[in-house]
């Protein structure tokens, strides 16, 4: 066993200003005597790094109306390219302040200060992919002639937005998943209330910050800091609202659905992502691959790289070579250069991932590698001889376990990825063409990468699963689509 976990004393302290901060309505932070307060702390050592005044029902109210009353006075008649122009300035302003912005996901989310980066560069693509699609949203002209009666009149069909979304935020991509609910929202023209985890809020507070630098109209984005318990039933029941847009956990997603009525819905709801590595494929490139695919973010991404299936001829080349990869990862304070794998969210995730590899042990499945816990820090853990019924399986892990499983033929394979309650994303490794098509076309899932691993993700691309994975398409484009609506106006020529 290579792996070290490191001591907190071995880095330096990183300084950072003791941030107290408030829910963001009409531009204006909200204080009050009498507020609850909460601490934000690193998920590594337990600090605070920022303490945050919590919204009440009251405010999340005042949020709504006042995103609705900017819609209907500014924002839903803001010309597109002001609103290209404003998207863009916000991709410009958090280009510039990328180490800021990381070493603040570092902190409140524990995240490795070098994935933190690769969230900034991500979000900032994210922006620039809204300020173009932003003057291409388009309508048609329909042939009115084309039906008996239809002559001498002219039929359009134009795109138009639909109002106050509610954007609610998981923590694991705090800034990136954000901007995938923000960015569109108003390269459309809509109003936003934003709602972010309870972990991870500091991020999201500097985004409505940069938004209001770079000239969003006052009180189109609001922002409320709050539980769930108080707020959440509002962002989703308020007939004002007109989207609600979440990810997060199955559970929370399907009882939101159930509330939402007649509302625009997407839902965003985790996976236990399958990659497959036919005999054919390149095994020294999916091994590389699913080092990342697998541990990025100690496993909490919705398409992590959960269960590996390699064809039995190539299984045991694929485990040595992978597990010799995965020893070699750092794991340790999130903000030093050379960590890897850094902090679960909080130690209740890592105790309860603990518990599945130690319930799979106990049915028979053996750890390979990793499987030991020192707080927050869970070592990579690679899991064979599983079976389908274990949690580590069939259930998302989110965490940084995986199972390396044998198999013997593709059709096979397919109803083995297939058994799921899950349907978000997969990657095929094969150099036969035919077949990966083939299996593209079998799997029940929302998207599909051939030569890639499950849990690459462009943000320009349409993205949402099947199942309980979720409803609906995120990718600026489509997501767009969802955040407009469709108005037909017919003219008759006298």
């Amino acid at each position: 066993m290579r792996y070290v976990f490191q001591k907190k004393e071995d880095f330096k302290v990183i300084s950072t200003d003791l941030k107290h901060i408030s829910s963001l309505i009409n531009g204006e932070e909200i204080v009050r005597s009498g507020m609850k307060t909460m601490d934000v702390t690193s998920p590594f050592d337990g600090k605070v790094v920022g303490t945050v005044s919590l919204a009440t029902r009251e405010d999340a109210e005042r949020a709504i109306e006042t995103a609705y009353r900017v819609f209907h006075e500014t924002m839903k008649a803001l010309p597109s390219y002001r609103r290209s122009d404003i998207l863009r300035k916000v991709g410009k302003l958090l280009e510039e302040r990328t180490e800021e912005f990381a070493q603040v996901l570092a902190l409140e989310a524990g995240k490795p200060i070098r994935d933190g980066r690769g969230e900034v560069g991500r979000a900032v693509q994210v922006l620039l992919f809204a300020a173009d699609e932003a003057k291409k949203i388009e309508g048609e002209v329909v042939p009115m002639d084309a039906a008996i009666g239809g002559e001498n009149r002219i039929g359009m069909v134009r795109r138009n937005p639909i109002g106050v979304i509610s954007a609610i935020t998981p923590f694991n991509f705090p800034l990136n998943l954000a901007l995938h609910k923000l960015a569109p929202a108003f390269a459309a023209g809509n109003t936003v209330v934003l709602k972010p985890a309870g972990k991870t809020p500091l991020s999201s507070y500097m985004l409505v910050k940069l938004f209001e630098e770079a000239g969003l109209p006052k009180g189109a984005l609001n922002l409320v800091i709050g539980n769930g318990s108080e707020i959440g039933d509002v962002l989703v029941t308020d007939p004002r609202i007109s989207k609600v847009t979440f990810t997060g956990s199955p559970s929370v997603g399907i009882n939101l659905r159930q509330k939402a009525g007649l509302k625009k819905v997407t839902l965003e709801l985790g996976s236990n992502s399958p990659n497959i590595i036919f005999n054919d494929g390149d095994v020294n490139e999916a091994a590389k691959g699913l080092v990342r695919g697998a541990f990025a973010f100690s496993g909490q991404v919705c398409i992590s790289a959960q269960r590996i299936y390699v064809q039995r001829d190539v299984y045991q080349t694929f485990l040595d070579q992978y597990v010799s990869l995965v020893q070699d990862l750092i794991i340790g304070d999130p903000v030093e250069e050379r960590t890897d794998i850094g902090p679960m969210i909080s130690e209740k995730e890592a105790i309860r991932a603990e518990e599945w590899i130690r319930e799979a042990e106990k049915a028979g499945a053996k750890v390979v590698t990793g499987g030991n816990r020192e707080g927050t820090l869970l070592e990579p853990t690679i899991l064979v001889d599983v079976t389908p019924e274990m949690k580590v399986v069939c259930q998302e892990t989110f965490a940084p376990i995986v199972s390396v499983i044998p198999f013997d033929t593709e059709e096979e394979v397919v109803a083995f990825a297939n058994d799921s309650d899950f349907g978000l994303q997969a990657g095929v490794f094969t150099t036969d063409i035919n077949r990966a098509m083939r299996v593209a076309d079998s799997l029940e899932t929302g998207g599909v990468w051939i030569n890639e691993t499950s849990t690459y993700r462009q943000d320009n691309y349409p993205y949402g699963g099947v199942k309980l994975s979720g409803v609906g398409k995120e990718g600026v484009k489509y997501a767009i689509e969802d955040m407009t609506e469709i108005k037909f106006v017919g003219i008759k020529l006298t």
